[in-house]
């Protein structure tokens, strides 16, 4: 830990003095650490350093990587998979499993699509970055998952580091006067902007509320969970995040619901009706959200109003230009998509010019589709987003199913809020897309190692 924390603070100095060539230095010191020693300790680093890392783009390749984070996982992907064609000894019980089969059969479309792509250097790049955050943060992390204590260890390992980067941005948001404007930029160098911050917030919330209350252990490490607890709801108010607070609302009605054992068939039938009173309703809604003319803004209250204004919220309404411009791709290429990570080259054609907005570009030059569902229709088309969907239903009913046949109480509150985690993500994605990060990527395929570890070894 103390080696990852030099590390983190020789990236912030390089950052500071401008010397990038510097940003090497971590990077050759860790792959000579890959040679020395274990791969789980690797792993532990990456764990730790993951919220401390930065973003560095090369300024003539025009390359960027997140470090040291991307690099060491490149690598370890690589030993991994050496190490599997070597020994052959990789637990089938976790390939098996569909949630396993799922992601294997994602990542192979990724790869079709990927050959397929308008832009294949672009595609590759970004399929090469799923295969490594998938590899290790899944696979890999899932057997590290067979030593209880290293279950713990995985989620301290994040939560400490991840509090840091909270209290800095707390003490550079402050110096702004707390104000909204501000909070979109203040979390930089280790976060680019306000969202993907608030979602990763809201993925550990759950962890932290289930370490201050539900846990077995003794008061000094309550108190630890507690005061990170304190910090991250702190951290995501003042964030300004609207999907987060969204996600974190719609996570823990559904961790109530599995808490209080309802049946699935009722369960289905709330999300069913849920969805049916939506669409019954649809027209009075629609006219409702477009007479809504608060703004996002300071105010707390008003910024939460402002959620469902489509008429003047420029944030708002640029998700909806960027959702249509992808539902026109799709419409252009229904199958194989224009290929993984294009959308944000390849989308300003589609886009129609009484849609767009005060932050859009004419070239289409300013980020992605804004939904872990739509972009990979456009991206990967149909099957992108059924295997999306698929991916999403087995996670949440594996997850519900292993929490209920557990028998030991501390791994049925870890598997409920690795769950709510997830759920989170998932909610927030339909508002973003952060699965390129390994910020969010970590605890998403983490937590659904751990809901598959659970899964296949430790009901009864």
């Amino acid at each position: 830990m103390g080696a990852g924390l030099f590390m983190a603070l020789l990236n912030v100095l390089i950052i500071v003095s401008e010397v990038y060539w510097m940003l090497l230095l971590p990077f050759a010191f860790l792959i000579l650490a890959l040679v020395f020693l274990a791969l789980d300790k690797v792993l532990y680093f990456i764990i730790f350093s993951t919220p401390l890392s930065i973003f560095y783009l090369h300024p003539d390749l025009h390359v960027g990587f997140t470090l040291p984070t991307e690099p060491l996982l490149f690598g370890i992907m690589l030993l991994f998979f050496a190490k599997l064609i070597y020994k052959g000894n990789f637990d089938l019980k976790i390939v098996k499993h569909p949630i396993s089969l799922v992601l294997i059969a994602s990542l192979f479309w990724m790869l079709i699509t990927t050959i397929t792509s308008e832009m294949p250097l672009v595609s590759f790049k970004y399929f090469l970055a799923r295969l490594w955050f998938v590899t290790v943060f899944f696979y890999f992390m899932s057997q590290l998952f067979k030593e209880p204590k290293r279950v713990y260890l995985f989620f301290w390992l994040y939560l400490i580091p991840l509090s840091a980067v909270v209290i800095y941005t707390i003490v550079v948001h402050a110096q702004w006067g707390f104000t909204k404007d501000a909070s979109v930029w203040v979390m930089f160098p280790f976060f680019k902007e306000h969202t993907s911050y608030g979602a990763v917030l809201a993925m550990y919330i759950p962890i932290a509320i289930a370490f201050t209350f539900f846990i077995s252990w003794n008061l000094n490490k309550k108190f630890l969970a507690g005061t990170i607890l304190t910090i991250l709801v702190l951290g995501v108010i003042l964030s300004y995040t609207r999907a987060a607070w969204v996600s974190l609302v719609a996570a823990g009605l559904a961790g109530l619901m599995i808490w209080m054992r309802l049946r699935r068939e009722i369960f289905y039938l709330m999300v069913i009706a849920f969805f049916g009173v939506l669409f019954y309703f649809r027209g009075d809604i629609q006219k409702k959200f477009e007479k809504n003319d608060t703004t996002s803004s300071d105010n707390l209250t008003e910024h939460v109003e402002s959620i469902s204004n489509i008429s003047t919220d420029a944030s708002n309404m640029e998700r909806i230009n960027r959702w249509k411009s992808a539902f026109r791709m799709f419409e252009q290429r229904p199958v194989f998509g224009y290929g993984p990570g294009t959308y944000m080259f390849v989308y300003a054609p589609f886009q129609k010019p009484y849609e767009k907005t005060i932050i859009s570009t004419n070239a289409g030059d300013m980020g992605n589709a804004h939904s872990e569902y739509i972009g990979p229709l456009a991206e990967q088309g149909v099957l992108g987003l059924l295997l999306v969907l698929l991916l999403v239903f087995y996670t949440v009913l594996r997850g519900i199913k292993t929490y209920h046949k557990l028998k030991d109480p501390n791994e049925r509150v870890l598997v409920l809020a690795s769950l709510m985690g997830i759920m989170t993500y998932w909610t927030h994605g339909f508002l973003n897309n952060f699965l390129d990060m390994d910020k969010a990527s970590l605890p998403v395929w983490g937590f659904t190692a751990l809901i598959v570890y659970f899964d296949q070894y430790r009901k009864k």
